[in-house]
């Protein structure tokens, strides 16, 4: 991760719990366009690139408590995800 998106993610991180799950939310709603209507652009993802959206919502969902994880997301649907956006993506193996 370069030195200005690590320093996205600690500003990301250092904010409020709202903040999180409403930017996590987010995320989510841009990849399920990003794989429907979207037709797979990364201009509709809010990091404009499905493996570093995937870096960035995988670090918000850690960032929460074992018993504040949202309760709309687990990680396994965020794997799930995972797999559907990168199927067939040639720098997914960054």
């Amino acid at each position: 991760m370069t030195g200005m998106k690590q320093n996205t993610l600690e500003f990301i991180l250092s904010r409020d719990d709202r903040f999180r799950y409403q930017l996590l939310d987010r995320m989510r709603q841009d990849c399920l366009y990003f794989l429907s209507y979207g037709r797979r652009d990364p201009r509709y993802l809010w990091a404009n690139d499905a493996v570093e959206q995937l870096v960035y919502m995988k670090a918000v969902w850690n960032s929460f408590p074992s018993d504040g994880k949202p309760e709309w997301m687990t990680m396994d649907e965020i794997l799930s995800l995972e797999k559907r956006m990168l199927e067939g993506d040639a720098h997914a193996e960054r």
